[in-house]
């Protein structure tokens, strides 16, 4: 019967390859205009990028492509006295008309001083260093990356990963909390389902890729416009809908499936729109797996040009993530011990935006005004018995209003501008209830928070260029605000100046550097915390903005159009960090956990700093592969406070000290594609258990699990691990619509990742057993045992199946 089933689907996949058009009958439609006026360009030359294939912009500037082969393509866009530009990737198929912008910056200098080679590589002024332009089929395809962002960019230097099954984002040395998300221009809160609330983290990506154009991602040198951040940003920006006809995009993945519309509304209105469901919970369920998750999500853009002079942008996204426990999977030490302490947990959160850019004689003007909600709830009961009583019941919103007003005008005297506002209406509401063990005893703790706070700030930014093109200087400034406090509502006390430096050495190799000042404002989880008897702890405390100065300096050198090789060394200062007051360490160490971040008494008291050199080479032809190979040497570390050591530096949890990452893809005949990830991360540092305290029953009770010794705060360290992932794809093209079908395997080779040991109690080995005694002072106990790890990982083979029409 097998033989049977293999020769159906052998003949289907011929059957397949037979019906495939053969013909290159793909269109590609765009229209060419200057970047800053949105003026079209008439006979600008146009073509595909790595080909001959050409063609000449209207009066309008239309262009028009036919007879394209179908497939990922870029195009590359020259005109007279505008800089040469090559697109982001975007595919060509046969059954739909592809269609594209492309934004042409004009040229401030005479033409003769002026010589710019086209690459896929583009940098700008305010970010010469630690930008890195990811396009869509690196991440349609990066093997491993199930098609979501936090992980595909996982492979790029300075970016940590690690082996528990999440996206946190780790950008060198600093913590979960660190990064800011943009989508279109608008701010997103969240990145990930089951979110880590205060951090970044999660299982799984919220954003559907099928919407993404391209992806920004910012380690560092970030211009003045973005604020609230001190590791990383992520600047996403989305296709628009198709205005020809309806098209529909169907996806069957590792965990979920989606189904994304675009369109035309009216003439000048499109849309493109996306709904997503998980399967994980049957999955979970049939293996018996402990947890069931279920999330949900959509996502949606619509976009009319209104007139020459006016664009207006509409996003909206959202997710709803249900995780319930299993509480029929319960056979094993190892089922019994992540029931004994996973809470059930459900959230839903949501972004609405609208962006308003009009366009003037000399640059333009963009309008921001969005809406963020975040609802939050989770409790568990002791021993998951509903007829015992809760250990957490926990319940907050987050809610923010936000304006941003950017003002850019075209360069002047050789000098581009750029100035700003952007304000913040905040609500953030807790209610916590804990078992706490204080005292010797286990005791109750609860309170109800309501916080009202409006943030706000000013931004500006400059640059310019000298000697005949070859050095460009790029200035910025931030002052932020807020009314939280009156520490944080004195902006000219929170400035953030910044400077960018490039300078040609020769036409392939370049010298860049930025140096600055980035602040952030601690998370509402801190800021809002308050203690049994009503008062805001950490507003008294003095709770302050995160200062992190950044200095990055590093050559880029680029032998040819397809190749780019860059070394940077970066040092990062962290002051006024907020410091855990219950476990004496610095909060840049927490946030990868689910739950809940920052939800406790802190001081801005804690002093860090990350510092390495990073090496990235990106090959777009490299044997046939699309390369992207990086390493990372880091060091992250922060000030003991305890007196005994006197402001020793002690490694953070992020501390992984090397990174090194290798992704290779290739397109063969037939559009077959095949790829491999191969990552190297080093051991983190982690804390031991406190197997005294965790064995008072009234201890465990009140977490439902053991408590680490931060006496021994991460004096010991995991082995490092590294871990082989693959992809392959085949694609039919047909005359109506086309077929998508991959395997993706994750840990091919089966790596087991080091883990430390689980403290248990001993009836998680023998339900039967009664492990709670009187010990020889009369506090009763737990049996205590430590359950010996055989390592974390196993092999993750995926089938996708992607269909458009």
């Amino acid at each position: 019967m097998n033989q049977k089933y293999l020769t159906a689907l052998i003949i289907c996949t011929l059957s397949l390859g037979a019906l495939a058009e053969t013909t290159n009958t793909g269109y590609i439609e765009g229209r060419i205009f200057n970047r800053a006026t949105n003026e079209p360009i008439p006979f600008a030359n146009l073509v595909v990028f790595g080909t001959n294939i050409g063609s000449v912009s209207d009066l309008d500037g239309r262009f028009l492509f036919a007879g394209i082969k179908p497939g990922y393509v870029r195009i590359q866009a020259s005109s007279v006295g505008f800089e040469t530009y090559v697109t982001g990737e975007f595919l060509v198929t046969n059954s739909a008309k592809a269609y594209v912008e492309v934004p042409l910056t004009e040229v401030p200098l005479a033409l003769d001083e002026i010589v710019v080679k086209a690459s896929p590589y583009r940098k700008t002024e305010e970010s010469p260093v630690s930008l890195r332009r990811i396009g869509i089929e690196q991440i349609e395809k990066n093997p491993g990356g199930n098609r979501d962002i936090s992980k595909v960019i996982q492979s790029f230097p300075g970016v940590a990963s690690t082996p528990a099954y999440r996206n946190d984002v780790i950008v060198r040395g600093g913590g979960p909390s660190e990064n800011r998300f943009l989508l279109d221009g608008v701010e997103i809160p969240n990145l990930n389902h089951f979110a880590t609330q205060g951090a970044s983290g999660g299982p799984v990506g919220i954003i559907n890729v099928d919407l993404i154009r391209e992806v920004n991602f910012y380690s560092g040198a970030f211009p003045a416009n973005i604020s609230n951040t001190t590791s990383s940003v992520l600047d996403m920006r989305q296709v628009d809908g198709n205005p020809d006809r309806l098209k529909f995009r169907g996806s069957v993945g590792a965990s979920d499936m989606a189904f994304t519309f675009d369109g035309p509304l009216s003439k000048n209105t499109t849309y493109i729109a996306s709904v997503r469901r998980s399967y994980l919970q049957f999955l979970f369920a049939a293996l018996e797996l402990p947890f069931l998750p279920t999330y949900n999500d959509y996502q949606l853009k619509v976009k009319t040009r209104i007139n020459t002079r006016n664009e207006f942008t509409f996003i909206s996204l959202g997710a709803l993530d249900q995780f319930a426990l299993n509480l029929n999977a319960n056979k094993t030490a190892d089922q019994r011990y992540i029931l004994s302490f996973l809470p059930v947990n459900e959230q839903w959160n949501y972004t609405v935006g609208t962006v308003l850019k009009h366009y003037h004689d000399n640059g333009y003007s963009t309008w921001v005004l969005s809406r963020n909600y975040l609802h939050n709830t989770a409790y568990k009961y002791l021993d998951n018995r509903e007829d015992l009583y809760k250990t957490f019941d926990y319940a907050s919103d987050e809610i923010e209003n936000k304006f941003r007003y950017e003002r850019n005008l075209l360069p002047s005297n050789g000098i581009k501008f750029s100035y700003g506002v952007n304000g913040e209406f905040a609500k953030y509401t807790n209610y916590t209830f804990n078992k706490v063990f204080a005292g010797g005893r286990l005791t109750d703790f609860s309170y109800t928070s309501y916080l009202d706070m409006f943030h706000y700030g000013l931004f500006s930014q400059a640059a310019k260029t000298w000697w005949d093109n070859r050095w460009t200087i790029s200035a910025g400034i931030r002052a932020d605000g807020s009314s939280y406090s009156t520490a944080m509502n004195q902006p000219f006390g929170n400035l953030s100046p910044r400077v960018s430096s490039a300078l040609d050495l020769s036409q392939k190799l370049t010298w860049n550097t930025n140096v600055g000042r980035y602040q952030q404002r601690p998370a509402y989880t801190l800021m809002g915390y308050q203690n049994a008897a009503g008062e805001r702890v950490n507003h008294n405390n003095g709770l302050k903005y995160i200062v992190s100065d950044h200095l990055v300096s590093g050559l880029e050198y680029r032998p040819n159009e397809l190749t780019q090789l860059t070394a940077e060394a970066f040092y990062k200062r962290y002051s006024d960090y907020p410091f855990s007051l219950q476990d004496s360490i610095p909060m840049a160490s927490k946030g990868a956990d689910y739950g809940v971040f920052g939800n406790e008494a802190v001081r801005s008291t804690a002093e860090g700093r990350a510092y390495g050199v990073e090496l990235l080479a990106r090959w777009q032809d490299l044997l046939g592969f699309n390369t992207v190979l990086s390493y990372t040497w880091v060091r992250s570390e922060f000030k003991d406070k305890r007196p005994a050591y006197a402001g020793q530096y002690l490694p953070t949890t992020w501390d992984n000290r090397h990174l090194l990452n290798i992704t290779a893809t290739r397109t063969f005949k037939n559009d077959i594609y095949v790829g491999f990830k191969w990552r190297f991360v080093g051991g983190a540092p982690y804390t031991p258990y406190n197997q005294e305290l965790s064995s008072i029953r009234a201890a465990w009770d009140a977490q439902s699990g053991p408590y680490l010794d931060y006496n021994r705060y991460n004096q010991r360290r995991l082995k490092a691990f590294h871990q082989l992932d693959v992809r392959f794809d085949k694609q039919w093209y047909f005359a109506k619509w086309s077929l998508n079908l991959y395997i993706d395997i994750q840990n091919l080779y089966n790596f087991k990742a080091d883990e430390p040991d689980r403290l248990i109690r001993s009836s998680f080995l023998d339900p039967t057993q009664n492990d709670s005694y009187l010990d020889e002072n009369g506090i009763e106990r737990y049996q205590l045992q430590n359950l010996e790890s055989d390592g974390s990982g196993t092999v993750l083979p995926t089938l996708g199946i992607i269909v458009e029409f």
